[in-house]
């Protein structure tokens, strides 16, 4: 375990699910590279045919929803807010607002995205963040949203 007062530079996949609630098949995000404490961080999802989701968008031509993809930009925003405070304790996060959402491109099996996130403002409970999601350096999709955080239950009751 790392020091609680030191941000964190990657995430793996253990970690992500200690900061996390999210589960299969809800978990979105593989692996977080480039964390730079309360700035930014690179999220990877590797996107495979095997997803629930994909059964019935759309049969014969699968596609990632756009609302997994935004999800996927939030997973990613809340690891690198628990990175950037040195915790590995389990977060819960809320969307509050998503603006200027735009899709430019279907994400499918295959793909890998990189979601590129970064903190726009952040307060003690709600954070203003926007993302990218990018397939082979190609713009997939991006957004602004907004998020509550806090600890959840289970790691407030131990704490």
């Amino acid at each position: 375990m790392t020091d609680p007062k030191s941000p964190l530079l990657e995430a793996d996949h253990a970690t992500i699910l200690k900061i996390l609630p999210h589960r299969y098949p809800f978990l979105m995000v593989d692996h977080v590279r480039d964390i730079v404490a309360n700035k930014s961080a690179v999220g990877i999802k590797n996107v495979s045919f095997n997803e629930p989701h994909f059964q019935g968008h759309f049969p014969g031509h699968p596609i990632m929803p756009g609302v997994l993809v935004i999800e996927a930009m939030a997973q990613t925003s809340a690891i690198l807010v628990g990175a950037s405070r040195g915790i590995e304790e389990e977060l819960m996060i809320y969307f509050t607002t998503v603006d200027k959402a735009k899709f430019r491109r279907p994400v499918v099996p295959g793909d890998v995205l990189e979601l590129h996130v970064s903190i726009k403002r952040a307060g003690s409970r709600i954070g203003k963040f926007e993302g990218r999601a990018l397939v082979n350096g190609d713009l997939a999709a991006e957004a602004e949203f907004s998020a509550m955080v806090q600890l959840s239950k289970s790691s407030e009751a131990e704490g």
